[in-house]
């Protein structure tokens, strides 16, 4: 004769074992990233297409809120008044040129009957 035993139900069998209570502790999350000023964005845009007035008014607008408030861009709004500022100058020097051109050209009578 065999010794039969019932199967234990859910409620009796032995409990998982538990974790223990020295777990790892979590790693570190990086560093929340400083948002780029937009206006430094739109500075170095709107100069290098050669809407240099407007690249360097948000450049300037640009610069004193990043010393404000610590946000990413400062190379950015920089390197938009500076090339603001060359195109600019290279604007007027274009008209220069031009207007002499043109007295130079009337001097000589070119654009006489």
């Amino acid at each position: 004769m065999t010794d039969q035993t019932p199967a234990p139900t859910p409620a009796e069998q032995p409990a998982a074992p538990a974790a223990p209570a020295y777990a790892a502790a979590p790693g570190y999350a990086a560093a929340p990233a400083k948002p780029w000023n937009v206006l430094s964005i739109i500075s170095l845009v709107t100069s290098i297409l050669w809407i240099s007035l407007v690249g360097i008014i948000t450049g300037h607008i640009a610069l004193s809120q990043i010393k404000r408030t610590g946000e990413q861009g400062r190379g950015l709004a920089i390197a938009g008044l500076i090339i603001g500022y060359v195109g600019i100058v290279g604007a007027i020097i274009f008209a220069i040129v031009w207007i002499g051109i043109a007295i130079a050209a009337a001097s000589y009578g070119v654009y006489t009957n």
